[in-house]
């Protein structure tokens, strides 16, 4: 039988989300103690300490240690570390036209609306650049 704390833990990822939204809207680097409390959840220093060590290892943070504690800061916003997981996941796969596939399959038409939209931006995007590559420089 599972012990009462256990059955009290957070569901896995849960408090590094919550960590991660506190950084998000502090729009500047934080300490853990900082983010300790903000999150006003009873957690010890060292537990906040830990996930945004962690964290940084992986990436998702920079830090600067601005007096005796190390500050913390996202390196990107919330949609760009989703779509940083998408191509990572997409990336894994050896058949990654079957995984797009499955993926654009699933979308609402609302969401294929907007993806078409993206990609012909994106598309446009491009060839406009590579047309002011080949344009030669004024005086040359």
């Amino acid at each position: 039988m599972l012990g009462g704390g256990r059955d009290a833990r957070r569901p896995h990822g849960e408090l590094v989300a919550d960590v991660l939204a506190v950084l998000w809207a502090a729009g500047e680097p934080l300490t853990a103690q900082q983010v300790k409390e903000t999150l006003n959840q009873g957690l010890a220093r060292t537990t906040v300490a830990t996930i945004l060590t962690r964290l940084h290892e992986k990436g998702t943070l920079v830090r600067s240690r601005p007096g005796r504690s190390f500050a913390y800061a996202p390196v990107e916003d919330a949609a760009g570390l989703a779509a940083g997981r998408m191509r990572r996941e997409l990336e894994k796969e050896p058949q990654r036209d079957l995984v797009l596939k499955r993926f654009v399959s699933s979308l609402s038409e609302d969401d294929e609306d907007v993806l078409r939209r993206l990609l012909l931006d994106a598309r446009q995007v491009g060839e406009a650049t590579a047309e002011a590559a080949a344009e030669p420089e004024d005086g040359a």
